[in-house]
Order: C-alpha cells, then sequence, then structure tokens
C-alpha cells in the first residue's frame, strides 16, 4: 500500500486506512479475545504498529484531539501513535492524562504500556504520574497503572514500592485485579527470594489478587520447578 505522504491526518482517512488492512477472519478471532468490544474490524497489531508509526512522522496532534473513535482498531492506533510521537516529556504526558480516558479494553491498555518507552527513559516523571491511579474506581486505570510497573518498573530500586502500590489496588473490576496478579508474577520471576517472602508474610492484597498472582507465578515458563512446588503446596493452603 503507498505510504501517506507528509500531510494533515483526519479520521476520515486513518478509518479507510484501517479498514483496507481488515481481514474478516481474522476479526472473528480477535472479537473472542476482547469481550465487551463490538466495532473490530480485524486488523493484525503488527499491520497497526506499522500504519502508527507512519502517522507518528505526520502532523496528527489535531486528529488525536478532535478523535471521535468508532472502531476498537482506531483507539489502538491513536495510543500507538502517541507512544512512538517525538515530543517533549512533560507535554507527552498531557497526552497520556488525556488518553487513558479512552482506555476501555485489556488490548489497548496493555499494547499503549509496553510501547510507551519513554517511560523507560523518564523514570521518576513516570512513576510520579502513575502514583494517583492506583487508588481509581476506574478499571482501566488502575489496570494501566499495574501494567505500567511491570513493563518499565522491575527494578530492585523501585520494588518494595512498587509492591505498595499494586497492595492499593482495591478496583472491583476483574481487569484492574489481574493486572495488579501479574505484576506481582513479574517482580516474583525477578525477585523470587524476596517476593516469596513477602507471599508467604502478611502480603496486604485482597484475596483474588493473591490467588491469581499465585496462579500466574505456577504457570510462568521463567520460574524454576522447586519453586513451583512451593506456590502450588501455598495455593493449596489457602
Amino acid at each position: 500500500m503507498k505510504a501517506m505522504e507528509k500531510e494533515e491526518i483526519t479520521a476520515e482517512m486513518v478509518r479507510q486506512r484501517l479498514m483496507d488492512l481488515a481481514e474478516p477472519e481474522y476479526r472473528a478471532f480477535h472479537s473472542q479475545l476482547v469481550p465487551g468490544e463490538e466495532n473490530i474490524l480485524g486488523v493484525r497489531l503488527p499491520k497497526m504498529r506499522a500504519l502508527a508509526r507512519e502517522l507518528a512522522g505526520n502532523d496528527w496532534e489535531e486528529w488525536f484531539d478532535k478523535a471521535e473513535d468508532v472502531y476498537y482498531e482506531e483507539t489502538m492506533v491513536r495510543g500507538l501513535v502517541l507512544a512512538y510521537s517525538k515530543m517533549d516529556a512533560e507535554k507527552k504526558l498531557d497526552y497520556v492524562k488525556t488518553f487513558i480516558k479512552d482506555i476501555h479494553n485489556w488490548a489497548v491498555c496493555d499494547t499503549f504500556c509496553n510501547t510507551l518507552k519513554d517511560a523507560d527513559k523518564y523514570q521518576e516523571m513516570y512513576w510520579d504520574f502513575l502514583e494517583p491511579y492506583f487508588d481509581s474506581e476506574e478499571e482501566y486505570h488502575a489496570r494501566f497503572a499495574a501494567v505500567m510497573l511491570l513493563c518499565h518498573f522491575v527494578k530492585e530500586e523501585y520494588r518494595e514500592k512498587a509492591i505498595e502500590r499494586l497492595k492499593r489496588i482495591h478496583q472491583d473490576g476483574y481487569y484492574a485485579k489481574m493486572g495488579a496478579a501479574w505484576a506481582i508474577s513479574v517482580y516474583f520471576v525477578a525477585f523470587p527470594k524476596e517476593m516469596l517472602a513477602y507471599l508467604r508474610g502478611e502480603h496486604g492484597l485482597e484475596e483474588f489478587t493473591y490467588r491469581k498472582s499465585l496462579q500466574k507465578i505456577t504457570e510462568s515458563y521463567r520460574v524454576s520447578k522447586d519453586m513451583k512446588t512451593i506456590i502450588k503446596e501455598m495455593r493449596q493452603r489457602g
């Protein structure tokens, strides 16, 4: 497909590009993975990433600000364009704050978090930015905070502070709790000895999050066989 020349981006233009990339058979498959999303065109993620990289080199801000997404892929591409864009870090965080309000499923949330590499460059700025989202009553705001931790802050200097933040997620939404459990399991992979001691003690996690954390640890191919045996025994004891 011919690459888009440097020009102003419009919603109609982006929507048509996505429609041209859509695969009906993939739509049926992907719709099963993102429950609750009805308007899915069926565009594979690598193709959306390629389109987003292209758009990020254009004048995308007005399109982003005025967007009224109809399709799941439109929101995904907007998040990717923002993540790939080159701009002042503080200005970018203003856009991130705006975009978080448009996250309504785990796929957009997790893909955006993983792609937002500025968090690796500006660690303290992003660490401070995330602070209020752990207490959010919005399901995907809380998941965003948890997934940002596991994508960008699995480091010794953040470990204890990160656990304290994950304990604050008391949002009732399934995907918020699963985000916290996933983050706990990723920290366990990186720091098995310390995390085992934590999970054996007064961990402070909600029961659902605690048990899902143990489950995800046992499912990880990066956890040793002996450690999985210990975790399975903890699960059985309840």
